[in-house]
């Protein structure tokens, strides 16, 4: 079968799938998207259309197999929208990220402003030295050694060791490395 014979014949059932849609969902907007669902599983297999067999049981039985997997995913999800299950939760998954960004932001603070501008620009922005060097106005030798001795800083303010510290590989031209 041609594509376009394939193509008439699926928007031919459109009106019998919404029918058994309805009947099956009970909402109009379920229906809906279940023979949307369905209109592109078919069209996704229709080399596996028999021709001489029965197109609408084929597209039918489509529909309900895509509307009972849907039925079975949905019984195993537990509806909260109203967050009621999710303020059930004792641990917040992200706790400990959200401390090292307070750890972070606390040891940025600490530092002098030129120190802190110069890490911003360079190691978050990804300004080049030259950028740096023309938006703060002064020479790339001086973005260089403020970068260096902010990141020298930055570490001793979180409580790295010189060790790790000297340890980090060294920086390109852009990034903290």
């Amino acid at each position: 079968m041609s594509d376009q014979a394939f193509g008439d014949r699926l928007i031919a059932e459109i009106p019998h799938l919404r029918a058994f849609a309805i009947s099956l969902s009970g909402s109009m907007t379920t229906a809906d998207d279940l023979v949307q669902e369905t209109l592109v599983r078919a069209w996704s297999y229709a080399d596996s259309f028999q021709p001489g067999t029965n197109f609408r049981a084929w597209v039918i039985t489509i529909l309900r197999n895509t509307y009972f997997t849907a039925y079975r995913k949905q019984a195993r999800e537990v509806q909260d929208s109203d967050g009621f299950y999710a303020e059930q939760r004792t641990v917040d998954g992200d706790q400990e990220i959200k401390l090292e960004v307070k750890d972070m932001q606390k040891a940025l603070s600490k530092l002098p402003h030129d120190y802190r501008e110069i890490l911003l620009l360079v190691g978050i922005a990804e300004v080049s030295y030259e950028e740096a060097a023309e938006i703060c106005g002064v020479p790339i030798g001086t973005i260089k050694s403020r970068l260096n001795r902010a990141r020298a800083k930055l570490a001793e303010n979180l409580g790295l060791t010189a060790s790790s510290a000297a340890a980090a590989p060294p920086s390109g031209e852009r990034g903290m490395g």
